[in-house]
């Protein structure tokens, strides 16, 4: 990579690595103040399901406004609103208050991602781009990781965390206001239906709506899970920093195994040990080495399997389609994230609080399943019309614009 585009884009590295922390720490710690305050177990599940709506509503108005304003002073606003609802979040513990600012924390952060992506495909070029995207993932991936054990630095009851990840956000933004690279201009493009991405790679859709309901489950009710389990704050940021660590460290060699054989196999054989590894978790009631190990092969093969996923839907479209295509994925994606965390509130309600892995188990299976039945019954795709698998992050949608343009044959 040019050491120019290095120049021009740490900056903006810089601030997304505090991002990265500031949205790991925040999820945990709702999640776990909710549970304290004596939040209704349902109401949880609304709760954080209302970030992933505001996702949603940020990936699909975020275009029209930064051409409207400009990038600029779009991501100013943004991460100033994403800075004050954490603190909102601690001056009313409220549900309609909580609801609110969750909605809102979800709108700003996907436009601050939209923004980011956007001056990152400005310094990019088809030969660097996904290198670059694999950077940029990791970053975040790193952050949401490492948030996890900010936990430890105080009391969630108090007003501590909240100020720091406030704190956070507001610095994130100063390196990309500061920065000299021109802002880019945003293009308009025309989608690619749900109905025709379905009839391109119907495995796909699928692989995209089961594995990210995983991972929105695991991202939003992990933490409130352990801790009704009776584990300690510590104990809760070990669980969860050992499944976010997981899922960042097996990305990759999980991505480059799936560039050399069918992707379907990866995805089954992956969703299996996932399915065995969440039935071995579903025993387990304390802390323990044993268990923060389970929790890290689960997070492995669970949250890196988005990747392969959207890997296997690109090989399946032109190269002009896959832009296009991508925010239809995301918002496939976000419709599947919005219903995680309620259905698993629900069948928790229904089938008692240590059966959140079963849930997730039985979904896996089903991914496994039909992955590993297309697999058998329908020829692979050549080689030669694969893309080059880049690192994704689950449930926190990035690569939204940042796809590199592979020469593949005419359909």
């Amino acid at each position: 990579m040019p050491a120019t585009t290095i120049v021009s884009i740490w900056p903006l590295f810089a601030g997304l690595s505090l991002i990265g922390l500031a949205i790991g720490v925040q999820g945990s710690l709702l999640g776990v103040r909710a549970q304290l305050e004596g939040f209704d177990s349902y109401l949880i599940g609304v709760l954080m399901s209302c970030y992933y709506a505001g996702f949603l509503i940020g990936s699909r108005l975020a275009p029209r406004m930064i051409q409207r304003v400009g990038h600029i002073r779009i991501f100013a606003a943004l991460s100033a609103i994403a800075s004050v609802t954490i603190l909102v979040h601690s001056l009313y513990v409220q549900p309609w208050a909580w609801a609110l600012m969750r909605l809102l924390t979800g709108f700003a952060f996907s436009v601050i991602y939209v923004v980011s992506e956007s001056w990152l495909n400005q310094a990019s070029t088809n030969a660097n781009r996904g290198q670059i995207l694999s950077i940029y993932t990791t970053i975040l991936l790193t952050g949401i990781c490492a948030g996890q054990f900010m936990l430890n630095l105080a009391p969630p009851t108090d007003f501590t965390l909240f100020i720091l990840i406030s704190v956070m956000v507001s610095i994130a933004g100063v390196p990309i206001l500061l920065s000299a690279v021109t802002a880019p201009d945003l293009e308009e493009i025309e989608r690619v239906s749900m109905a025709q991405l379905w009839y391109r790679t119907p495995m796909g859709v699928t692989g995209i709506i089961l594995s990210q309901w995983v991972s929105s489950i695991i991202f939003s009710i992990g933490a409130v899970y352990v801790s009704e389990l009776g584990m300690s704050v510590y104990e809760v940021a070990n669980f969860m920093g050992a499944l976010m660590a997981g899922g960042m460290i097996l990305q990759w060699p999980l991505g480059k195994i799936s560039d050399h054989i069918d992707r379907r196999w990866v995805i089954g054989l992956s969703s299996l040990v996932a399915a065995a590894i969440a039935i071995l978790i579903s025993f387990e009631t304390v802390a323990s080495t044993k268990l923060y190990l389970l929790a890290f092969v689960f997070g492995g093969f669970s949250l890196s399997m988005y990747s392969v996923v959207v890997a296997l839907t690109n090989d399946h479209l032109r190269p002009h389609e896959i832009v296009p295509a991508s925010g239809t994925v995301i918002l496939i994606a976000g419709i599947t994230s919005v219903t995680g965390p309620i259905t698993a509130v629900v069948w928790q309600q229904s089938l008692g609080e240590q059966s959140l892995f079963l849930l997730l188990a039985t979904s896996l299976l089903l991914l496994a399943a039909i992955s590993i039945w297309r697999a058998l019954t329908i020829p692979a795709l050549p080689a030669e019309y694969k893309t080059q698998s880049t690192l994704q992050a689950a449930a926190i949608q990035v690569g939204t614009i940042l796809h590199a343009e592979e020469e593949q044959p005419p359909d």
